[in-house]
């Protein structure tokens, strides 16, 4: 039923760029914009009306996607959220985080309902039985564990990958879970006692993401080897090997009615593949960096992707067109609230400010983003902006930030300068780029002129 893996020179090559052209020269689309970072994972209630989304940013936002609306955001993690899954019914959210917790939360209030707590190194991925009662974590720990949700207890631990586990999804009748792990392994376990039912072997590099059919006997599994693969499971032996990412792939889902399958990578594009036959039908182009995560609407006529452009697209499948929205996503130092005059004056300072521009904002009202905002920094203890939620080696300090501080920051490196803090380990070796990158931050952490 499917063709042997097609090798480079594949004609679907000339598919995905011909899809390419046309589609670039279409509008831009509808965005779910509102996170401050990377954007991991993207989940869809059962009813269709409503989406969640993780994100480098610590926070998870529940969405409107008929009027592309933001509705709440969810608070409480302690580091980046890499997934989320909706219980059935749509009133609760599960999610994983770099903390290494799985939290469960309630969708009408945002209210954190419960912290599962277990694993030794940040959760990457989680999902949900289909009658809700259990949840499922991959972890960095080399394991996945299974939850109580009902009983907000942890029930077992499955051991046996041999490297970070990435991906875990629960079968359509609940009875197993598959996972996947850089080890390039996927594994089939049985829920109930843990047992291991299968090995499958045939990615060349780790897993990234994984979906059952709704049938129960097939999968698709992502990897970095920028392959999908189409398994059987009931004689645990790969059926197909699709093609087309120009990298890694990070992201698969198949739809309802397990016709079609739609992955998301590192090349910033979204694919859609017929499963039935194994071929490529489309190519959705729009996020201008890597797709992280895709999921169908239940009733098969949209696809969303998160990608690291801090967004969600939607798209609709039988036009491969973005609905609605205004246009692409602004550039990330703008949409940090840098002037654009300030950029125009010293783009070399925009520059050296881009990665701060990840984790921070300086517009007047704080904007939220994965650090706080920057806004009258100098002279500012560190710790100290209201509202957010430090980790505890900033937490009461002494340390005053001052051109010597914030130099010392960046010469020796967040890891050394402030252990323990959330910022992420970079350096800057040239002195005279950090002084560059200091005259640039006192210039817009105070009034900016427009």
């Amino acid at each position: 039923m499917f063709p042997v893996r097609p090798d480079r020179g594949h004609p679907i090559a000339g598919a995905v760029v011909a899809a390419g052209l046309a589609l670039m020269a279409s509008p831009a689309g509808a965005v779910l914009a509102g996170h401050g970072g990377s954007v991991k994972s993207v989940s869809i209630s059962d009813d269709g009306r409503y989406a969640a989304s993780a994100s480098f940013d610590n926070r998870l936002i529940l969405w409107n996607i008929d009027e592309q609306s933001e509705i709440r955001d969810f608070d409480a993690h302690e580091g980046a959220v890499n997934s989320v899954a909706f219980l059935p019914g749509g009133d609760r959210l599960v999610s994983g985080s770099d903390d290494g917790t799985v939290r469960l939360w309630d969708v009408q209030s945002g209210a954190l309902l419960h912290s599962f707590e277990g694993h030794r190194g940040k959760v990457a991925a989680v999902a949900v039985s289909p009658d809700g009662r259990l949840a499922a974590s991959a972890g960095w720990d080399r394991t996945l564990r299974i939850w109580d949700l009902a009983g907000r207890t942890p029930l077992r631990v499955l051991e046996g990958h041999k490297n970070n586990v990435n991906a875990v999804a629960f079968s359509p009748d609940g009875a197993r879970l598959l996972s996947g792990s850089y080890d390039t392994t996927l594994r089939l376990w049985r829920v109930d006692d843990g047992a291991l039912l299968e090995t499958l072997s045939g990615h060349e590099f780790g897993v990234t993401s994984v979906a059952f059919t709704p049938d129960g006997r097939r999968a698709v599994s992502a990897s970095v080897d920028e392959t999908l693969r189409v398994w059987d499971l009931e004689r645990g032996a790969e059926l197909a090997a699709l093609v087309g990412h120009e990298g890694p792939v990070f992201g698969v889902t198949v739809s309802a009615d397990g016709r079609l399958a739609a992955s998301g990578g590192m090349d910033r594009t979204v694919f859609l593949w017929d499963l039935e036959n194994g071929t490529f039908l489309r190519a959705f182009y729009g996020h201008d960096k890597p797709v992280w995560s895709v999921a169908f609407t239940p009733d098969g006529e949209r696809l969303l992707s998160a990608g690291a452009d801090e967004v969600v697209r939607i798209w609709a499948l039988d036009s491969g067109l973005e609905i609605g929205g205004t246009g692409p996503a602004q550039d990330r130092i703008l949409a940090a609230g840098v002037s654009p005059k300030a950029v125009a004056d010293d783009p070399r300072g925009a520059a050296l400010f881009r990665k701060c521009a990840a984790c921070h904002s300086v517009a007047v009202d704080g904007a939220r983003r994965a650090g706080p905002t920057l806004r009258g920094l100098f002279g500012r203890r560190a710790g100290a902006v209201r509202g957010y939620k430090y980790s505890e080696a900033l937490r009461g300090t002494d340390l005053i930030w001052t051109e010597e501080t914030v130099d010392a920051l960046f010469a020796e490196g967040p890891h050394i300068y402030t252990p323990g803090s959330k910022m992420p380990v970079q350096r800057m070796t040239s002195a005279a780029d950090r002084a560059h990158l200091i005259a640039f931050l006192k210039r817009i952490t105070t009034t900016q002129t427009e």
